[in-house]
């Protein structure tokens, strides 16, 4: 997969006062977690970070940060969003390496529904999961999980292991052949039959027309 770039910034500023002077003038503060190194306060522009967040896989993507000159392979390890306008407030990232294990969660994605005779026939195709939880190389982490739909019948489950997975990934859930997806029958809400409730509110408009046993006639046919 591509590598993302980033420009980002040593920070000496730490005090509540400054994080905030920080923010108002368009950075967030962050930390660069290093494998053995000490740990790097940084910043960095928020208008970068809120379009990376456009990417549904942002958090598994490697980044090629610079920082002085200096070019580092990282990894988002977490994001602080504010509590009323969820705008991000400070972000975390981990520094890798190659051969560097990682444990990521990958979308999944979907194709060649158009050629899936389970959704011909008028099934749902039910989405257990939407990200799966991978352990693997950092220099081998996919963009995606493809799923292809073709040749699936109705009532059919897709399972972890019939995903082709690149090498050396395995998903974190071990103890178990987990399900992903599955093309469920739809689901159908029997309405009554025309003829049925006709006849019910006939009987019913009968039942009301007709006078009480020992009842008074209509005017019209009293003698």
């Amino acid at each position: 997969m591509e590598n993302l770039k980033l420009e980002a910034s040593e920070r000496k500023l730490n005090t509540k006062g400054d994080l905030k002077k920080l923010r108002l003038e368009g950075f967030l503060p962050g930390i660069l977690y290093g494998d053995k190194e000490q740990s790097l306060p940084l910043s960095v522009k928020k208008i970068s970070i809120k379009k990376m967040l456009e990417s549904s896989n942002f958090m598994s993507s490697v980044i090629e940060m610079s920082i002085g000159g200096s070019k580092h392979k990282v990894l988002t390890k977490d994001i602080n969003f504010h509590p009323l306008n969820n705008e991000p407030i400070h972000i975390d990232f981990q520094k890798i390496k190659p051969g560097t294990k990682v444990t990521v969660n990958i979308p999944v994605k979907f194709i060649n529904n158009e050629n899936c005779p389970g959704l011909k026939m008028g099934g749902v195709l039910n989405i257990v999961r939407r990200k799966i939880e991978l352990r693997c190389a950092a220099e081998n982490i996919p963009a995606e999980i493809v799923i292809d739909l073709a040749n699936k019948e109705m009532n059919e489950s897709i399972h972890i292991s019939s995903v082709k997975l690149p090498e050396g990934a395995k998903p974190v859930i071990s103890d178990r052949d987990f399900t992903i997806a599955t093309i469920a029958a739809p689901t159908v809400v029997k309405e009554p039959e025309p003829a049925a409730a006709a006849g019910d509110a006939a009987a019913a408009t009968g039942d009301a027309a007709a006078p009480a046993e020992g009842g008074v006639a209509a005017a019209g046919d009293a003698k």
